[in-house]
């Protein structure tokens, strides 16, 4: 009787062992490590998706790092650093160029506008693009979407932006707004909030969208080798899945609650002015309601990159672009 007692113990302990194993086997999650080019108001749906817990109900589990810059970015993804890159579409035409053997594929957009706005030194409430010929207009990286962007519209509004204007190009990303304010530079491109920012201390004053000016273009999209995807179609349509979600959340919301949502992200910046800044880019329609790039937009970002001088390769949409799983997603 005795040794029947304990064999009914030991199965059952048994029983609770193997459900427990089923059970972490069920739960058990896809890991994902996210490069991020930059750590950004702009990229709010991101931020949305993982605190939202949208990655995780698509059975996720991601680690966001911000790589900060372009070339480290995607050297991160090429290095296998990250499984999948969020950086501007333009990065994958460079690595395409260096006749690479495993292309970073396009496969989720983000922002679907420049995020940058002009900001004036002083107050200019009759402003004309014209205002900035003969100044000092303080640039962003060549080669990069902010910078080329810019040119763009300037050349849009007959402005030659080495010729007509003291273009300044040699300060590094994160440090443009404070040489801005220290500096002579009379304008300056710059990403919310701090262009909100500056203008709520007085140090700038927010004059023109870039964004509205330059219309669609793939500006932050979310990118994988082609091996990875090749190896994970069951997580790359789960992820496109989760940011179909966070862009339709977005969409639905109130800036005020976005704000509260990714406040973790911006513990600097007061609930305010994130509010204010994230109001800006959805009345512009910054953020892309859904994750389709486009063939329109791809050819606009290679419109800019061309006149730019930049483009090293007229890649046709279908090499680099991928919609397949932001396809499956929506109709779905």
């Amino acid at each position: 009787m005795r040794k029947f007692k304990y064999l009914l113990l030991f199965s059952s302990i048994l029983l609770i062992f193997l459900s427990a194993c089923n059970a972490n086997k069920t739960t058990e999650k896809t890991p994902i490590k996210i490069a991020e080019v930059t750590r950004s108001l702009f990229y709010a749906p991101q931020y949305v998706a993982i605190e939202q817990g949208f990655f995780e109900e698509e059975g996720l589990d991601v680690e966001l790092q911000t790589t900060w810059g372009g070339d480290k970015t995607m050297t991160a993804l090429l290095s296998d650093g990250a499984d999948v890159a969020l950086v501007g579409s333009e990065t994958s035409i460079y690595v395409y160029a260096q006749d690479s053997k495993d292309y970073a594929i396009n496969f989720a957009q983000l922002t679907q506008t420049d995020g940058t706005f002009l900001v004036a030194k002083e107050p200019k409430p009759d402003f004309k693009w014209d205002d900035l010929k003969g100044s000092t207009f303080l640039g962003q990286r060549k080669g990069g979407m902010p910078q080329m962007v810019g040119e763009f519209v300037l050349k849009k509004h007959d402005i030659d932006p080495h010729a007509d204007l003291n273009l300044l190009q040699n300060v590094d990303f994160a440090n443009i707004p404070g040489a801005f304010v220290s500096g002579d530079a009379e304008y300056v491109q710059l990403f919310e909030p701090t262009a909100s920012i500056f203008e709520k201390e007085g140090k700038g004053h927010i004059i023109a969208s870039f964004g509205e000016e330059s219309g669609h273009v793939p500006y932050t999209v979310f990118m994988a080798k082609q091996s990875f995807i090749d190896d994970n179609e069951g997580a790359i349509k789960s992820f496109t899945k989760a940011v179909y979600k966070a862009q339709q959340w977005v969409q639905e919301q109130s800036a005020e609650k976005i704000a509260e949502v990714i406040q973790p992200y911006f513990e600097d910046t007061e609930l305010d002015m994130l509010a204010a800044s994230i109001d800006r880019y959805k009345n512009q329609g910054s953020f892309a309601t859904d994750p389709i790039l486009d063939e329109e937009e791809w050819n606009n970002l290679k419109n800019i990159m061309n006149e730019a001088g930049e483009l090293p390769a007229d890649v046709p949409y279908a090499e680099l672009v991928n919609t397949k799983f932001a396809e499956e997603v929506i109709n779905n």
